[in-house]
């Protein structure tokens, strides 16, 4: 970047040569880390932004800040049949990085030593790019962004983050101690770690900066390598910024992209911060009704800033009108659609899980796999679990649900009637919508045809 000087550049090189980010073992494996799969995974924002299921057969992958190769892992995981390039610029986190997806067998991955600026030379474009953890550390973010989309398709998305200025404002007066202190004059290592440790515990515990900036797990003995990691990548990381909504969203204006959503975007919403989410103070109601999503995330971010993360997806600018949401489809739509189940339920542990529950009559919690996205848990009763369960096998039509509903549940058990279709119909429809808000289910109409 422009202002990333040959120094400046070698200090953030230094800083993950001598420590990999992140410091996972090389023999962890995460498979069933349904968190981090779904975090990692191109289906999610591609449905959000297309009302399409991609295949991701074939798809090109960018992992840009590979660091140690955890992330390039997960990448290669959740999108089956995808090739993972990553770049970073620590030739040790490179080459950790190589040795980690070999030790797992992944064959369809490559890593190299370079730039963001230098993507270019590489002469790929990419579908789907991971940039986790790393513009916050560059001197201008905008020019990180705009490396990026230079190296995007079309219909490409990019998932990278920034870090909150709200939410760490007690990290960033900590580094700018521990720099008047001279420990950040060169790249930090065990004896400033050692200074820090020392300073910290040393306050008295009612000092603001220990309280804010301090805790049992910076002097838990079980693990002192993952002590040393934290102190490393909070009080002393180098080159660390933290921004606001709206200067991420000028970033995008400046770097020609627009935004998608928030990877955790259940966690940003308003009404949740109120005791009676559905009955909002009416000046409030009035405001959410006519303020833009940045204004929104914004008003979040002033109320209750504690997503560490920006954590956003992104792509070029569009000129089709968003899809249209489910709330809003009328009986045509919802005669004409495909149900899908997320990709990353459709394994053996989910259904063998799914299969228990309906053999003993009892709820299937579909949230327990990806959390994210839900704010608690997602029950559904023996008869719904057992209608969605072809979709474990496949993509299936409403009217094949709705056609084996009726075969699972023909009485209503409170009067023994017999349940009509268009109760049917209503009953999964409710259910389809409930569980697409969380992308546990994903509707694609047949208007909309697959890329």
């Amino acid at each position: 970047m422009d202002n990333l000087t040959p120094e400046r550049l070698e200090r953030i090189r230094q800083q993950f040569d001598f420590a990999p980010y992140p410091r996972v073992p090389l023999d962890k494996f995460p498979q069933e880390d349904y968190h981090s799969l779904f975090l990692h995974n191109l289906v999610t924002p591609y449905y959000l932004r297309y009302q399409q299921v991609v295949d991701t057969k074939d798809t090109l992958i960018l992992d840009a800040g590979c660091g140690s190769g955890y992330k390039a892992l997960n990448l290669a995981l959740s999108n089956p049949g995808a090739r993972v390039i990553g770049v970073d610029l620590s030739p040790a986190s490179v080459e950790l990085a190589d040795l980690r997806l070999k030790h797992h067998g992944i064959t369809n991955a490559e890593f190299h030593a370079i730039a963001l600026e230098d993507l270019t030379e590489l002469g790929l474009e990419f579908d789907f790019i991971n940039c986790d953890e790393v513009l916050y550390l560059l001197p201008d973010p905008t020019l990180g962004l705009t490396a990026l989309r230079s190296v995007l398709k079309p219909k490409g998305i990019i998932r990278a983050n920034l870090h909150s200025y709200f939410q760490r404002e007690s990290f960033y007066q900590a580094q700018d101690l521990f720099k008047m202190m001279g420990l950040m004059d060169s790249n930090p290592e065990e004896f400033e770690i050692g200074i820090v440790s020392e300073t910290m515990k040393t306050l008295k515990p009612d000092i603001r900066l220990k309280v804010q900036a301090w805790g049992s797990r910076y002097e838990s003995t079980d693990n002192p390598e993952q002590v040393m990691a934290e102190i490393l990548a909070n009080h002393l990381l180098q080159e660390d910024k933290g921004f606001t909504i709206p200067q991420l969203f000028s970033m995008f204006a400046e770097a020609g992209l627009e935004f998608i959503s928030m990877v955790n975007w259940l966690q940003w919403q308003i009404p949740n911060l109120f005791k009676n989410p559905t009955q909002l103070p009416p000046r409030w109601q009035q405001l959410l009704d006519k303020t833009s999503i940045a204004e929104q995330l914004h008003i979040f971010e002033l109320l209750h800033p504690v997503n560490r993360l920006f954590d956003f997806w992104c792509g070029h600018p569009t000129q089709s009108l968003p899809p249209t949401p489910v709330s809003q489809w009328d009986e045509e739509v919802w005669q004409n659609c495909t149900v899908h189940l997320h990709p990353l339920l459709r394994i053996d542990t989910v259904k063998d899980h799914l299969m228990g529950c309906i053999n003993v009559s009892t709820a299937f919690e579909i949230s327990r796999y990806i959390k994210l996205s839900a704010p608690g848990a997602v029950m559904l009763d023996s008869p719904l679990a057992a209608t969605l369960l072809p979709l474990w096998e496949g993509p299936q039509s409403l009217q094949a649900l709705v056609n084996r509903y009726l075969k699972i549940r023909p009485l209503h058990p409170a009067t023994l009637e017999p349940v009509v279709e268009q109760t049917a119909l209503q009953e999964l429809k409710q259910l389809l919508e409930q569980l697409e808000a969380f992308c546990y289910i994903l509707l694609q109409p047949h208007s909309v045809q697959h890329p």
